[in-house]
């Protein structure tokens, strides 16, 4: 019994791929489809966001210009603390009120992103805005403000400007060929289901295997159609 069950359920698997085979052409259209309006959402409807970085660098404190495994390590513990910082709700208060912004610290929050590069004294800070040159002045404005509120903290004067924020120009967002390749992934895989649903829903008889799964007996013979003949 579980031999039978288990051909039939691999036929089944043959003969659905089989059609979803016939229906190649089908399946490449709506794949197509969704890549080409998932382009052109990403082109004519989803806003462009521009990023620029700035970035800080904490001054090795030795009075030699050789700088020693410890003089990293204590940099590096630093700029993690450093980091914390400049996200703090202070900084981003006074960034929003020295800027005269329309918007709040925690909205202010949402487009800075703050990374520290392993083993390194440095701190990138970036902003993500739709206007490249607000972008840019926004995250030159935090670095000012952190490197004040750093040394005010921390009781540190060794913090310095590495890289001042440039203007971009060009979008980092949104990424055209990932959504593309997106939207095709999406408009195939919706096809393919699609079609599989409407098949395994489909009880008409179609074969005489149907008709022997139908009625539960054996298919004694079959009448060939002669309309044509």
């Amino acid at each position: 019994m579980t031999t039978s069950e288990n051909s039939t359920f691999e036929i089944d698997v043959l003969a659905l791929l089989k059609k979803l085979w016939d229906r190649k052409f089908l399946i490449i259209f709506v794949a197509l489809l969704f890549g080409f309006i998932s382009l052109f959402a990403s082109v004519f409807i989803i806003p462009k966001e521009y990023t620029s970085s700035t970035r800080i660098y904490l001054v090795s404190k030795s009075s030699t210009n050789a700088i020693d495994y410890q003089d990293v390590q204590a940099g590096t513990d630093l700029v993690n603390d450093f980091k914390e910082i400049i996200q703090s709700q202070d900084v981003l208060s006074e960034v929003v009120d020295k800027e005269k912004l329309d918007i709040s610290a925690s909205a202010l929050s949402g487009k800075i992103s703050v990374q520290v590069p392993t083993n390194t004294r440095l701190i990138t800070i970036s902003v993500h805005d739709t206007n490249p040159q607000e972008a840019s002045h926004l995250a030159n404005a935090v670095r000012e403000v952190a490197i004040q509120k750093i040394k005010e903290v921390a009781k540190v004067e060794d913090i310095t400007t590495a890289e001042t924020a440039k203007v971009p120009t060009s979008p980092t967002s949104p990424n055209l060929k990932r959504n593309l390749m997106l939207g095709v992934l999406a408009g195939g895989f919706f096809a393919v289901a699609v079609l599989i649903v409407f098949e395994v829903l489909d009880d008409r008889i179609k074969t005489s295997e149907d008709v022997e799964k139908a009625l539960g007996a054996t298919l004694l013979g079959v009448v060939p159609n002669t309309t044509n003949l």
